[in-house]
């Protein structure tokens, strides 16, 4: 089948299961385009815990199907490649985070979403990166705070914010590439370009930027943008619904290409398979489910 036919075939098939499909701004253009909801993680974690569908398909990386099924635990949540994990939520172990929060009873333990069910269980609160300002900005002040699994988001945050922050040594390999001298050669090549960058990226990097924001900030900024071109320093798979939303506009990704390997492993012959076997789905113990539950509501309710 064609990319049509497979698409038609996944919408015939969505609707007689009574599913929703979620994919987040970074997977395949083909992907974004057979979805109900596309988004960012937090527009992705409110769009699954308001869903109330019985099936979930969820199309990103597996910390965000666990999200969607911590959400919405009655609802099948199906997550078509469940190896497409994300690596650097997988440098916080849940094990080491309960270790550290032993040690340090007296800190506050911020999580960004790109965390583990596991790890979000030992934490206090979780934020993306759409609201971790404004997260941190509720702790109150003196509270010591350790930031994890990011440690340029938080280093970000906290010159955003003039919080004082212990910082977990992990990051995003893809936006971790990213290097000044990029943008450097990026605004030489188009000069007057404004530079919008995600904030996982080097603070060397975000000083930089005329906007350091999340995926579903990025778009806000496109839309209403007066400048003809952009230059977009994050995972190219934005790219596809900038163009979508504002084809009059130029946007200019850096060189080398930032790609996440694990963003674009779900492909439409996966989600249709997905759909057929209604597999694979994600499956947690409840207990687990509960106290990884309470930081994700507490950011939903912070963040409102």
């Amino acid at each position: 089948m064609n990319t049509a036919e497979l698409s038609a075939k996944i919408r015939e098939l969505a609707r007689s299961r009574d599913a929703v499909i979620l994919a987040h701004n970074y997977t395949h253009g083909e992907v974004q385009d057979v979805a109900d909801f596309v988004g960012d993680s937090l527009a992705l974690s409110i769009e699954a815990k308001n869903a109330k569908a019985p099936v979930i398909v969820f199309c990103g990386v597996r910390f965000m199907a666990e999200t969607a099924k911590i959400l919405s635990p009655q609802s099948t949540v199906l997550h078509p490649v469940p190896d497409s994990g994300c690596p650097m939520a997988d440098m916080a172990e849940a094990g080491k985070v309960a270790a550290w929060r032993r040690e340090h009873p007296d800190h506050a333990i911020v999580a960004y979403v790109n965390s583990t069910a596991a790890t979000k269980a030992e934490v206090d609160v979780c934020c993306t990166s759409a609201n971790a300002e404004k997260i941190v900005r509720r702790i109150p002040e003196g509270t010591p705070i350790m930031f994890l699994p990011d440690r340029n988001l938080g280093a970000n945050v906290a010159a955003a914010t003039g919080r004082k922050m212990e910082l977990w040594p992990g990051f995003c390999p893809t936006h971790n590439r990213i290097e000044p001298r990029m943008v450097e050669e990026a605004r030489s090549a188009h000069p007057g370009a404004p530079f919008i960058c995600h904030p996982e990226c080097l603070p060397a990097v975000t000083a930089l930027a005329d906007a350091a924001l999340s995926t579903g900030g990025m778009l806000d900024y496109v839309r209403r943008s007066d400048a003809p071109e952009i230059i977009v320093g994050t995972e190219n798979g934005i790219l596809h619904r900038m163009r979508k939303e504002a084809p009059e506009k130029k946007f200019w990704p850096l060189s080398p290409l930032p790609n996440c390997p694990n963003m674009k492993k779900i492909e439409l012959e996966d989600i249709l398979r997905s759909l057929e076997t209604m597999s694979p789905t994600v499956e947690m113990d409840a207990s687990l489910m509960d106290r990884a539950r309470a930081p994700i509501e507490r950011m939903l309710e912070w963040s409102a």
